[in-house]
Parts: C-alpha cells; sequence; structure tokens
C-alpha cells in the first residue's frame, strides 16, 4: 500500500509559478509509473505528466514546455514545476501510482491505483 501526499498547489497569476510535490509513503521499495492528472471543474480527469520504471518522463501536449515532471528516488517524492500557468490550467492536481510500466508513455487516469487527496492549483488572469 502506497499513501500518496501532495502539496504547493496555490492561488498565482497567469504567467506565474508553482512546484507541486506529491510524498510516497509505504511500499517504496517497489517500482512504479507515477504521474501527475488534473480535473478542472466539470471536466473529465486528464494526465499531465508521468514518469516510468526507468525513469524516462513524458508531458502531455496541452503543457509540453511549460512543465517538468521529476523526481527524488532518495526522498521518495514526485514534483511538477509548473510556469508559464494560464486560467486552463485550473483546477485539482493529483499525484498517482500504479504497480506497472507505463513505458515512455502518459498512463490513463483509470488505470493507476494509488492515489494522493490533491492539490488545488488556481490560476487567475
Amino acid at each position: 500500500q502506497v499513501l500518496l501526499v501532495e502539496s504547493g498547489g496555490g492561488s498565482v497569476q497567469a504567467g506565474g509559478s508553482l512546484r507541486l510535490s506529491c510524498a510516497a509513503f509505504g511500499g517504496t521499495d517497489m517500482s512504479y509509473c507515477m504521474g501527475w492528472f488534473r480535473q478542472a471543474p466539470g471536466k473529465e480527469r486528464e494526465t499531465v505528466a508521468a514518469v516510468d520504471m526507468a525513469g524516462h518522463t513524458t508531458v502531455a501536449d496541452s503543457v509540453k514546455g511549460r512543465f517538468t515532471i521529476s523526481q527524488d528516488i532518495a526522498k521518495n517524492t514526485l514534483y511538477l514545476q509548473m510556469n508559464s500557468l494560464t486560467p486552463e490550467d485550473t483546477g485539482m492536481y493529483y499525484c498517482a501510482a500504479v504497480m506497472a510500466d507505463c513505458a515512455g508513455h502518459l498512463p490513463y487516469y483509470y488505470g493507476m491505483s494509488y492515489w494522493g487527496k490533491g492539490t488545488l492549483v488556481t490560476i487567475s488572469s
């Protein structure tokens, strides 16, 4: 069982930056595909970025060039650096993991096994 705890959300103006963190507790001796997902009000949850078991990262086209996913294995922590934020980036951001290899692809949210409670990101124009 893996417990995921997100932090770092907040309210910023368009053009600003935020760095989200996801700390993992338990089960950290296993390998996972881990990812960041977001859900805006009234919209389906979407995959933002992921890192596979080999450490390869992938980001969605909608955030490419602006968001970077990274991990600190020693700290069991996943990060999402978000730059040049726009109001369209507003939503609840979730960290998730699955004990399977996403092999450099963006996993679908319904394939993930473990979820954090999310952290809210609000971007004002």
